[in-house]
């Protein structure tokens, strides 16, 4: 994600979590599935990527599907983006809702929904986020220990299409919008992080994050919009946002066109919102 998406969602997100509490199992009992995938829900609360490895399965060919339209293709895929999201938060507590395991021979699967709460340190302090999430996913038994080898994971409400909702004043007929002069530096605010950029005057320009680059392709008026493209995580995107009338916030929405080699994302369709804020004084022009 731009500094999610990349959700992702994928930002991220991740496919498991959960609160242990009173549902706690015995760490040595690993011939239980349940117990397993509530092992593994436990690691994810804990950012534990060392447990995850354990019990998630390393075959190249394994497969697990997102949000935000991404998809991961072995655990190399998988502890990437456990990487990424736990960088990004200061905390993470997960809550089951319910949890249902089925188990034939050295095949089990399971059906789960989950709250992911996720807590980002930002500069204007702490950011708080829920996702409600359902879950689904298939272990196979291997030397007496269940392996995660498959998962798919969605939101429990439906996605609305993004849309930058404020009204904007309509342009008069035959009326020159007025140039807006974007150089300086921007704080760029997501849900779940916030990293800063460096614009010229046409409002292009590095950010900080995943090696990422902001593309203005226009301002009407204040309405603002462009692309964004991170060569760190191979993702890109498009951005809507409305400035203020003073020129030194701007609110909306921005999203994913393409993860890696998929392209065929709807615009709009996944990804987040933006709040960006002018660091630095604007400029005389």
């Amino acid at each position: 994600m731009p500094a999610r998406l990349g959700i992702v969602l994928v930002s991220i997100i991740l496919f498991l979590g959960g609160s242990w509490g009173a549902w706690a199992q015995t760490p040595g009992n690993l011939d239980d599935p349940e117990t397993v995938i509530r092992m593994i829900v436990k690691a994810n609360a804990e950012m534990d990527l060392k447990t995850l490895e354990a019990h998630m399965a390393a075959d190249e060919d394994t497969v697990g599907y997102t949000i935000g339209g991404r998809k991961y293709i072995g655990w190399k895929d998988v502890k990437q983006a456990f990487e990424e999201e736990f960088s990004m938060l200061s905390g993470l507590t997960i809550d089951i809702l319910n949890l249902k395991v089925w188990q034939r021979g050295e095949v089990a699967w399971f059906a789960m929904e989950i709250d992911y709460n996720r807590e980002v340190q930002t500069a204007a302090g702490p950011v708080k986020k829920t996702w409600p999430l359902r879950d689904t996913g298939v272990l196979n038994r291997r030397d007496g220990t269940w392996m995660l080898v498959n998962w798919h994971e969605s939101m429990r409400e439906p996605i609305k299409p993004l849309a930058v909702e404020q009204e904007v004043t309509p342009i008069k007929a035959g009326a020159n919008p007025v140039e807006v002069n974007l150089t300086g530096e921007w704080e760029i605010q997501e849900e779940d992080k916030a990293y800063q950029a460096k614009l010229n005057a046409k409002g292009n320009g590095p950010y900080n994050w995943q090696e990422g680059r902001i593309q203005t392709e226009k301002v009407v008026g204040r309405l603002w919009s462009g692309t964004w493209h991170q060569k760190g995580n191979d993702r890109e995107g498009g951005f809507e946002v409305l400035l203020s009338e003073d020129g030194k916030t701007a609110d909306g929405v921005w999203w994913y066109l393409r993860v890696g080699t998929q392209k065929n994302i709807p615009p709009r369709e996944w990804g987040g919102t933006y709040k960006i804020k002018r660091l630095s004084p604007l400029p005389s022009s």
